[in-house]
């Protein structure tokens, strides 16, 4: 079932590392098909070197285990809420603690947008959610994380699309994307414009956001309806 899927869920997982953006097990990639309202995940506590595209788990939208002998990340409720609210707009979500994004989130601050880089990619900051409650974390933990990241996203009028992942203050990252290899490069994104932010913090500490005509021309210049960015 849906190996298609679990290769490219593979192969956003392997990204991970790759890319320096988790060590040992800390993050996972998941990827949704809307078609069968399943998605593939990584297994729970299992080594990337050990993944393949076989012992990925399939789940449904409740999480439950479809196909796989292992027992799915234990992050599953919160891609299951995001797919549930967002699946019509997003394909892939990927969770990591990479250090600088991280290093934003346990402060509990947004990643302004100082400059072109970000824009690029989040037409503005990007946001930083609010911790979760001890009644949340008592409770459904890891669903109520994907409840604050959705809630907060309505709160604060904000389009997944546009703004294509956030941080959980106290915790940590999350991306996502129409697909887990632009959820996973979203992450990196994230990670780069974290690194360059406090930097540019460090260097200027009375530094103001890019102005909004600067955001509005990079962000549009990619992904507006007169895009013009890359090869047709």
């Amino acid at each position: 079932m849906l190996e298609k899927l679990r290769e490219e869920v593979y192969k956003a997982n392997i990204a991970l590392p790759t890319h320096g953006l988790v060590v040992f097990t800390w993050g996972n990639a998941s990827g949704f098909d809307p078609d069968s309202d399943l998605f593939v995940i990584k297994p729970s506590g299992v080594a990337y070197e050990e993944l393949t595209p076989s012992n990925l788990v399939v789940c449904d939208l409740d999480g439950n285990v479809v196909e796989g002998d292992l027992n799915p990340s234990s992050d599953t409720p919160t891609h299951a809420v995001l797919y549930k609210a967002w699946g019509d707009r997003i394909q892939g979500v990927v969770h990591t603690h990479s250090s600088w994004a991280t290093s934003w989130a346990q402060a509990g601050k947004s990643i302004p947008c100082y400059g072109t880089t970000q824009a690029d990619y989040f037409y503005g900051d990007i946001p930083c959610m609010r911790s979760l409650s001890q009644t949340e974390i008592e409770g459904a933990y890891e669903a109520e994380t994907g409840n604050v990241i959705v809630d907060g996203f309505a709160e604060k009028n904000l389009n997944p699309l546009s703004i294509p992942g956030c941080l959980i203050r106290n915790h940590g990252v999350f991306s996502w994307g129409t697909n887990s290899n632009e959820a996973a490069y979203h992450a990196v994104v994230m990670e780069e414009c974290a690194k360059m932010a406090l930097h540019t913090e460090q260097i200027n500490p009375d530094v103001k956001p890019a102005p909004q005509f600067l955001i509005d021309k990079h962000y549009e210049r990619k992904h507006g309806k007169n895009a013009y960015y890359g090869q047709k």
